[in-house]
């Protein structure tokens, strides 16, 4: 695992946008697995502002998201369908039809998180996954469990989830319950991950993920047992961890 420090947000988004434009340039049909959320915001500006120059070109990817909230249509403006059109889609020449998100609206929620597996199998896997990391450890929507969520599936979602995506919508009565949400095989499958943080209230977790026991409470331990990660945070974020194994954080600045 490698641990990238970045002094700030700005910071945090170029390092971790340098890695996947790295990942683009150098295999240009990459599977890119992609996050939604605040975190990733600055990563995809910062993309489309290198395409924009004419730096990047997306035209042979093909990406699969995390996870899609149950019940909302992708026309609405609090779905993650709508969020990537609004964000990075629209702006760069990626296909629409390279690009997959879960179906939230399936009248068989069952059979489409059975279709999503088989067809992130039919691209041949992840190449790159982007992951944030959530208030209890949860990537994706994989909440804390007794087992490790294997595969793409519908789940509860946890008060503390719902009380921290609250900020997006009207209100916290407004989020949805339920979500459907790429499993930890397709994430552990992936040839590389990209974690990223921010943020003091990310300063424990983040801690206890990369550190703390590999255990299903916490799933994003289990990225521990990936063989090829890099996390890129911020000061805040990685103040826990500097504090407790300063030697396990590289502190270049990043450009």
């Amino acid at each position: 695992m490698n641990i990238l420090w970045a002094p700030d947000y700005p910071a945090m988004s170029r390092k971790a946008a340098n890695i996947i434009s790295a990942q683009v340039i150098l295999k240009p049909d990459s599977v890119l697995g992609l996050a939604t959320g605040s975190t990733p915001l600055g990563v995809y500006r910062q993309l489309v502002d290198w395409y924009g120059k004419g730096d990047l070109d997306f035209s042979r990817v093909h990406s699969v998201n995390l996870d899609e909230y149950v019940g909302l249509p992708p026309d609405h403006s609090r779905s993650y369908s709508y969020y990537m059109r609004n964000y990075f889609f629209s702006h760069v020449n990626i296909g629409p039809e390279n690009t997959n998100v879960p179906d939230g609206m399936a009248a068989d929620l069952d059979a489409e998180c059975e279709r999503y597996d088989r067809l992130i199998e039919s691209l041949g896997g992840i190449d790159l996954q982007l992951l944030g990391i959530g208030s209890t450890g949860h990537i994706g929507f994989n909440e804390p469990n007794e087992d490790f969520d294997k595969k793409t599936h519908k789940v509860r979602l946890k008060q503390a989830t719902i009380d921290a995506n609250s900020r997006f919508f009207e209100s916290a009565d407004a989020v949805p319950r339920f979500a459907v949400t790429m499993g930890i095989k397709a994430m552990m499958q992936a040839k590389k991950i990209l974690l990223i943080a921010s943020g003091e209230e990310k300063a424990e977790v983040l801690c206890r993920s990369l550190f703390g026991p590999v255990t299903p409470e916490v799933p994003a331990s289990i990225l521990q047992m990936h063989p090829c990660v890099t996390v890129v945070a911020d000061d805040a974020a990685l103040s826990v961890v500097l504090k407790k194994y300063p030697g396990s954080v590289e502190r270049r600045n990043a450009p």
